[in-house]
Order: C-alpha cells, then sequence, then structure tokens
C-alpha cells in the first residue's frame, strides 16, 4: 500500500546506468529472469509497495552532495519518504545521500573477501557508509559475524539472506540422452587451474563426453574442452538444458562465489558438482542435487562427476533433487519475502 500522500513504501535502488525499462521488456521478451534484477519486484504487494529506481548518473552536483553528506550526521538526511533498499555495497555512498528516506538498508556482498587486500583508508571510508545504514544483509553465514565485527556493536545490524533465482526463467527441463557437463562463471574468485584439471581427467576417462565452460580464464583448456567467455541470460539458460551437469571450482572465499550459477542450474534440473567453501552448505549442503567436494580437488570433482554420468538412474535422481531443492527454498520469491521481513522489522 502507498501512505496518504500516494508514496511507495519501499524503494528500490539500482546502480546508475541501469536501463530498468530495458531490463523489463527483456524480461517480457523472455531474454532475462524476473521484471527487476535479483526478483526484488517480488517484494511489491508483501504488505507494502515497492517502486525500482536507478540512481542517478554521477554529476558534480551528486558528488558535492555525497561529501556534504559525509560531513554530517545521518539523521539530517532522514525523512518521511519510503525504505530504501540497495543490493550490494558498492552503491552504499549513495543511498546514504539519498535524502528524505525514512530508513536505508544495503546488502554486502564482497567486503569481508576485500579487507584483506585493501588498504585501511579504504576500509575506513566504507566502515563510515555502513554505518549509517539502518540494516545490513549479507547472502553468506560466513559473513554475518566479520561484518558485525567491522561495523561495531553499535552499528546496523546484519542479517543472513538466502539468496533466490528465477524458477519459472530457469525452469525445468529434461535430461539429453548425449551426456555433456558444462562450467559457468568468470569471477575472480573461480579456480581454473582446479577446472581444467578436472575435466581433462574426465574426458581422459570419458572421451564421449561433451564440456563446455564459460570462463574468463586465459589458461589453455584441456583437449576436447570448449571454452566461450561470455553467456547472455537466455543462451546461459538454453545451455543448463543442454548439460548432464554443471561442475564449478572455486578458491576459498567467503561470499560464496559460484552460488548464482549453482542454483541457476540446479532449478533447471541439472545436478550441481561443486568446491566447497565456507558459507557453501548454506546453499548446496542437505540434497541429492548437488555434491560439494574439498577445495581444491580436482580429483574429487572429476570423481563425482562420472560418478553421475555412469549411472543413469543416480543422474535421473538427481535430476529431481535439484529441482525441488530450488523450489523449496532459493527463488527470487523467497529472497523477496525474506528481504521484506527484514525491512518490516
Amino acid at each position: 500500500m502507498r501512505d496518504a500522500h500516494g508514496r511507495p513504501d519501499v524503494a528500490v535502488y539500482y546502480p546508475p546506468g541501469r536501463d530498468l525499462a530495458q531490463w523489463r521488456d527483456d524480461h517480457r521478451a523472455g531474454l532475462k529472469p524476473d521484471r527487476w534484477p535479483y526478483g526484488l519486484d517480488k517484494m511489491d504487494g508483501r504488505s507494502a509497495t515497492v517502486v525500482a529506481r536507478s540512481f542517478p548518473a554521477d554529476s558534480r552536483g551528486q558528488k558535492v552532495a555525497r561529501r556534504i553528506m559525509r560531513a554530517t550526521p545521518a539523521a539530517l538526511w532522514r525523512g518521511n519518504g519510503p525504505v530504501g533498499l540497495t543490493w550490494d555495497e558498492n552503491s552504499v555512498d549513495r543511498l546514504a545521500a539519498t535524502p528524505g528516506l525514512s530508513a536505508r538498508y544495503c546488502g554486502v556482498v564482497w567486503l569481508t573477501d576485500q579487507l584483506p587486500r585493501k588498504d585501511p583508508g579504504w576500509a575506513h571510508d566504507r566502515r563510515r557508509m555502513l554505518r549509517r545504514m539502518d540494516g545490513l544483509w549479507v547472502l553468506s553465514s560466513a559473513q554475518t559475524e566479520e561484518l558485525a565485527e567491522f561495523v561495531g556493536t553499535d552499528g546496523p545490524s546484519v542479517t543472513h539472506v538466502l539468496f533466490g533465482v528465477d524458477s519459472d526463467f530457469f525452469a525445468y527441463r529434461p535430461l539429453p540422452r548425449s551426456p555433456k557437463v558444462v562450467s559457468v562463471g568468470g569471477d575472480r574468485d573461480r579456480d581454473a587451474e582446479t577446472l581444467f584439471e578436472a575435466l581433462a581427467e574426465l574426458r581422459r576417462l570419458r572421451p564421449d563426453v561433451e564440456v563446455l565452460a564459460q570462463t574468463a580464464s586465459t589458461k589453455t583448456p584441456p583437449s576436447g574442452v570448449q571454452t566461450i567467455p561470455y553467456l547472455t541470460h537466455a543462451e546461459l539458460r538454453d545451455l543448463y538444458a543442454e548439460a548432464s551437469l554443471t561442475l564449478i571450482a572455486t578458491r576459498e572465499n567467503k561470499h560464496v562465489s559460484g552460488m548464482t550459477v549453482g542454483l541457476e542450474s540446479m532449478s533447471t534440473g541439472r545436478p550441481l558438482v561443486i568446491t566447497e567453501s565456507v558459507g557453501m552448505a548454506d546453499y548446496f549442503g542437505g540434497t541429492d542435487g548437488a555434491k560439494l567436494v574439498p577445495s581444491g580437488s580436482a580429483a574429487g570433482l572429476a570423481e563425482a562427476a562420472l560418478a553421475l554420468l555412469s549411472d543413469r538412474s543416480a543422474l535421473e535422481v538427481a535430476s529431481v533433487a535439484a529441482r525441488e531443492h530450488v523450489e523449496e527454498s532459493f527463488t527470487t520469491s523467497h529472497l523477496s519475502q525474506r528481504l521484506a521481513a527484514l525491512v518490516r522489522q
């Protein structure tokens, strides 16, 4: 519902340059998941009216406003407008400088992994901005305690919120008859060396298995492994449908690198084999649809993938379990419900 002046209860802010109208058009055309990025449109109607906005592009005026904001108490920027929410900490300074909001909530994705690599000045500035929020959330339980310590006991509360994917866009598809393994993802925490070693062993023992990896790595892939640098959402959805299973290798990290791809592929009904890191069990534990192997274990990845490929019945059971796992707890409807509950607090 809206207040007496017709204002929304919650405003979801996206980074400058995000063309929300184009995203909605692409969604209607079946090219992108969810009507808004991350499916936050599904917060609308959960005891609140929610609108999407993009932060304005940086201008001299915007930069001056942020400098003034940094030098003034956060309370001066509070008003009787909607609650403001943004997905990650890269936009926290813009949200903090948006006047008139009744409260501000921000997700934190990368900070806990960035801190060891950043200088103290960067960390001090980021802490100041995060402390101006009314609440923070993380997608990995491994981040909760560290972030709470970072912002201080007198800082905003930190809530663990489980991620979700669009299970309608990534709909269940029957398993293919011909064996195919895919791997997707190119962020800095992907472990291309372990991945390629595992795929080389898989191809050595099962040369009949087709393998395709979407990766940003410049390493030479094993013989018989096709690599591509980029996929659109629609292309990715179709690639999952062609696969027998998805295989992912990541380095140790706290933000659960591989989480999105893992859930998307499982939503399509594709069993997941993935190296374990802290927080990974939040998403892929307790289901026959996913297999966690030790970090850095190429042999473990290859062995788990080969076991599924050699047993069609087990592969089919894992396929159904993967889809059910997402439907039960890890859709964007679940995510929006959790964020709506956080804002209501």
